[in-house]
């Protein structure tokens, strides 16, 4: 037995069938075209504000410079998708953190709106089901065969194993249910998944070095964790194997933000 089917072994994951096995292993269940993943390691920057005020004062802090940033519920329901439109004429590139979790067909024409938006990275709920994601992926994708990537979230990092068992049900180990969910949106033809760093090399292992891992939870060794429960720093995630690290306060709350900012890419990226 190989090393990552000992991994899925470990775990209890098992495809039905080795035919089966073998063609989702080979790709051949996904028919969307997968755009460009090489883009590198990067730190995201969680744009939380309530207004594109508020936003632009922040990121004119940082001159010539065009973070990656995150724009989330909170901004996106305040300024609609003038915010991104605007972010891009700018030159940022976009992970949209909208988190869908919807019925099939909401989410699959949902997801055709948000394509023509031409951000670089949108997100769902892999708890929606492999058949939302395949519909989300779907929607997702324009007419030329090109889409963004789609990434699904895991477990949310301000979860943990008492608030899963006692809130949601859920009686499997928190890491196991991480993965299932990972295979899960592997096999539905997504790109990655959002999770803890701490899962970051353990998703690698099951659903190989392509699959790209969006880690928040990250915050400095002297830092507040917050209402997050799995957390990093951001040496650790780069040690761990996350493809991109998502980091929020520890950069806008900062009395210089610039200055943490650069502190994250010099300890995640070197």
């Amino acid at each position: 037995m190989d090393h990552t089917l000992f991994i899925r072994h470990l775990y209890g994951l098992f495809w039905k069938g080795e035919g089966e096995r073998e063609k989702r292993a080979a790709g051949i269940r996904r028919p969307f075209s997968s755009p460009e993943k090489d883009m590198g390691k990067d730190v995201i920057v969680a744009c939380d504000f309530n207004s594109a005020e508020k936003t632009f004062a922040f990121l004119d802090r940082f001159k010539e410079r065009k973070p990656f940033v995150k724009i989330g519920m909170e901004l996106y329901y305040a300024e609609g998708p003038a915010i991104v439109r605007e972010l891009k004429r700018r030159g940022h590139r976009i992970f949209l953190d909208l988190k869908l979790h919807d019925i099939p067909n909401t989410v699959k024409k949902a997801m055709a709106v948000l394509s023509q938006l031409d951000v670089d990275i949108c997100n769902l709920h892999a708890a929606g089901t492999r058949e939302m994601m395949e519909a989300a992926l779907e929607g997702l994708t324009r007419p030329d065969g090109t889409r963004p990537l789609l990434i699904a979230v895991t477990m949310l990092t301000s979860t943990d194993q008492t608030s899963m068992e006692r809130d949601l049900l859920i009686r499997q180990p928190l890491d196991r249910v991480v993965m299932h969910y990972a295979l899960t949106a592997r096999d539905a033809g997504l790109d990655g998944v959002v999770c803890s760093p701490l899962e970051a090399e353990r998703v690698h292992e099951v659903c190989g070095a392509g699959f790209l891992t969006v880690t928040p939870g990250v915050r400095f060794a002297e830092g507040d964790k917050g209402d997050q429960k799995r957390v990093a720093t951001p040496a650790m995630a780069k040690k761990i194997g996350s493809d991109y690290i998502v980091v929020g306060r520890p950069i806008t709350a900062a009395e210089d933000p610039v200055a943490a900012y650069e502190r994250c890419l010099q300890d995640f990226i070197g």
